[in-house]
């Protein structure tokens, strides 16, 4: 008791007081200000500087060239790791660089013959983490996704007119021919990089497996151009 009486003390509750207050200033301050200084980016991840939530855009060369800068015209943008910011003027947002998938519509399509395939696709695509390309992902396209749809869409309609036949190849063979001729493409209209074009399934209902029979009668080159016109 006179131990507890005498840590109560003048000296001994100063004591305490700096104990405490070094203990809560490493539980606490040392985080924060790690925080508000250090920007810490995730795999998977890549950031952007930004000022008032809108990305940077570079108008002058750099005095030190460096990986994270960018040429003119880019944003610059952070890697994966953690880099210094200093909080009122280096403000950096986040973005997801990661692999996603996008459902394309169902389509009915014509072959080269006039077969018709009802086509339920999809596409999986990344933003590509470079300068030039970050700046197109988020500040020149309005809807992504709505833009890389119907670029590859249009290129898998070519590439399915061009297949002979009632059944589609396997989808290596229709990945690796839709990707050489929209993935240049995607990038330069999108920042994004296509990763994978897949046929999902093809609606065979009875009544288009019954049209479709009805149609196997009629495939003069007349009947095959006309089908060719409404796709």
């Amino acid at each position: 008791m006179d131990m507890l009486l005498s840590m109560l003390g003048g000296k001994g509750l100063s004591g305490l007081l700096k104990t405490g207050t070094a203990i809560l200033t490493i539980l606490l301050v040392v985080p924060a200000l790690l925080k508000i200084f250090i920007v810490t980016v995730d795999e998977g991840w890549a950031a952007i500087r930004t000022r008032n939530g809108k990305p940077i855009i570079r108008n002058r060369p750099q005095r030190r060239p460096s990986s994270r800068g960018g040429a003119v015209g880019e944003v610059v943008v952070l890697h994966p790791g953690s880099h210094g910011a200093f909080p009122l003027f280096y403000w950096y947002r986040l973005v997801d660089v990661r692999c996603r998938a996008t459902d394309l519509p169902a389509r009915e399509m014509t072959g080269a013959k006039g077969h018709q395939h009802r086509v339920h696709a999809s596409f999986e695509w990344r933003p590509i983490p470079t300068g030039r390309d970050l700046r197109v992902f988020e500040l020149d396209v309005v809807n992504v996704k709505e833009r890389a749809s119907n670029i590859v869409g249009a290129a898998l309609r070519d590439v399915i007119r061009g297949f002979d036949g009632a059944e589609l190849p396997h989808n290596d063979e229709i990945n690796t021919r839709v990707i050489a001729a929209s993935a240049d493409e995607v990038r330069r209209a999108c920042g994004v990089e296509l990763v994978r074009v897949m046929v999902t399934g093809d609606a065979l209902t009875d009544g288009y497996l019954l049209s479709t029979a009805l149609r196997d009668t009629d495939r003069d080159a007349q009947a095959v151009a006309a089908l060719h016109a409404l796709n």
